[in-house]
């Protein structure tokens, strides 16, 4: 027993060997040129990279969160606009629809980015609290929006781009909420495409693999290091900024109805 515990100190001791990661962003060409976009939870992570990158190209972008003062610095450091609103604010998503739009002076995009994970340890560990604040959160705040952003655009008689930030657990099976939300949007964005495609809403959602952001601890200038994803490592939230400027441009103009799962086909069930 002592000769085991003396190797596997030994291995542990081993320095990782580095993963070199090809990360290529595009060149900036104004795809985004006029459109006007909303983002929930933009003040951080993948919110505030897509937010920098649809700005990059052209974009008059408007970013919400809970918190005035990280939405604030990140409006007079990029220039953006910005509007305190929390999502689970059911009674007023009508209102805080309405008040973006002036902002932006004709919203067309809403990005439903804002989201929790309470990473509760076991699926006993689930509590009615924690339930009700992943899929409030997670799933009834983009619900609504969604719908008041629809209804919306109709009255103007107007097409229009909805983007979910969904997850690659909403791919797989799943024992805690985080999973059920995630999979529960997959299920609204594939029905609402298919609802309002006559309408010219286009509706998709991009679903991360691991990526650096508060909610998961990593950091992007820390260890990427993660050998349970395809690559070894965690994705920036750069990358997954790149499928979503895609995905509301108009390059996209036939895609609507997908799931863009960003992973490296991590969970693709294969037969081997």
């Amino acid at each position: 027993m002592n000769k085991i515990i003396k190797l596997a100190k030994r291995v542990l001791r081993r320095k990782p060997k580095p993963i070199i990661a090809k990360i290529t962003c595009t060149t900036p060409n104004e795809v985004l040129k006029g459109r006007k976009v909303i983002i929930t939870g933009g003040g951080s992570g993948i919110g505030l990279a897509m937010a920098k990158k649809f700005m990059n190209e052209g974009a008059d972008v408007l970013i919400t969160g809970r918190n005035e003062d990280k939405l604030k610095k990140c409006s007079e450091e990029m220039g953006c606009k910005y509007l305190v609103y929390d999502v689970t604010d059911f009674a007023h998503c009508e209102t805080f629809i309405e008040k973006a739009d002036e902002m932006l002076d004709g919203a067309d995009t809403l990005v439903n980015n804002a989201g929790v994970s309470l990473h509760e340890p076991t699926f006993f560990d689930v509590t009615p609290e924690t339930f009700d604040t992943q899929i409030a959160t997670n799933f009834k705040g983009p619900l609504f929006l969604s719908q008041k952003f629809i209804s919306m655009l109709k009255k103007k008689g107007q097409g229009g781009t909805i983007l979910f930030v969904s997850s690659e657990t909403g791919e797989t099976v799943d024992s805690r909420p985080y999973g059920y939300t995630k999979a529960a949007i997959n299920s609204m964005v594939r029905g609402l495409a298919n609802l309002f495609a006559k309408d010219g809403i286009r509706i998709n959602a991009v679903a991360p693999g691991i990526t650096t952001s508060d909610m998961t601890g990593f950091k992007s200038d820390g260890n990427l290091s993660c050998p349970g994803n395809t690559l070894g490592r965690v994705y920036l939230p750069e990358e997954v900024a790149e499928c979503a400027c895609f995905l509301i441009s108009d390059a996209s103009g036939c895609v609507s109805g997908q799931i863009v799962t960003c992973n490296n086909a991590k969970t693709v069930n294969t037969r081997w």
